[in-house]
Parts: structure tokens; sequence; C-alpha cells
């Protein structure tokens, strides 16, 4: 998490704004969280697929899912608590309010372990009777 601090204050630093700002941008609601939810099963089932047939791609395909994500869910794909978390502290269109992040961090969480169960049947999936 200190990266992801780190890296808003590099950000703000390079646009002239104050290292570190909270964050008014509103982000609250179900569609909200479903996208998050969907952000981080994507986010997790990328990176166990890549890691079971081609680890040296994770890094690629992480950049690839998480550009994509930014367009196609309502909440601009967050996907993690630490990303989450740094957009407290930059109060522009990439922020959340800091009231809204225990919600994301559930459906974050949710979405995790929805995929890891996902996951687990399609790695090891049972054989036909």
């Amino acid at each position: 998490m200190l990266g992801a601090l780190a890296g808003v204050v590099i950000a703000h630093a390079m646009f002239g704004e104050a290292a570190l700002s909270m964050s008014r941008h509103v982000r609250e609601g179900w569609a909200q969280l479903a996208s998050e939810f969907v952000a981080a099963f994507g986010l997790l089932l990328t990176i166990l697929g890549c890691a079971r047939n081609e680890p040296r791609a994770i890094p690629f395909a992480v950049g690839a899912y998480i550009t994509s994500a930014y367009w196609f869910t309502g909440s601009t794909s967050f996907a993690n608590p630490a990303v989450t978390i740094a957009r407290v502290v930059t109060d522009g269109f990439a922020g959340i309010r800091p009231v809204d992040v225990p919600g994301f961090v559930v459906a974050q969480g949710a979405g995790a372990a929805a995929a890891a169960l996902v996951w687990r049947r399609l790695a090891h999936p049972e054989p036909l009777a």
C-alpha cells in the first residue's frame, strides 16, 4: 500500500497538485459495488489463468485487464484495497470518499472469493458420470 501512496504523491507532483488531498468523489450504491465485485473477480481470474499457463505474461495481462476494466465498469475498476485506499488521497475523478471505502473493500473481497471458487472448479473439474 505504501507503493500506491507513493505513486499518488508522484502523480500529484507531476501535475502540480498538493501531495495528498482527501477525495470528495462520491462512489456509493449497488452499481458501484457490483462493478467492484466484477473488477476484482476478473482481475484474480486473469492472474490465476496466467500463473497456470504463462506466468511471464502476468504483468502485461494485469495491465491490459485493468485498462479495459476502467472502461467497462461503472466504478473505473479500483479492483483491490491498496488502490482503493490510495484513491482516497486524490481529489479528482479517480478518487473515492473515505466513507465509501468499506463497501468497495467488501465488494472486492467478495469478488476475489468468488473468483477463487470459480478457479478451483475450472482447475479441478469433476469427471462426468
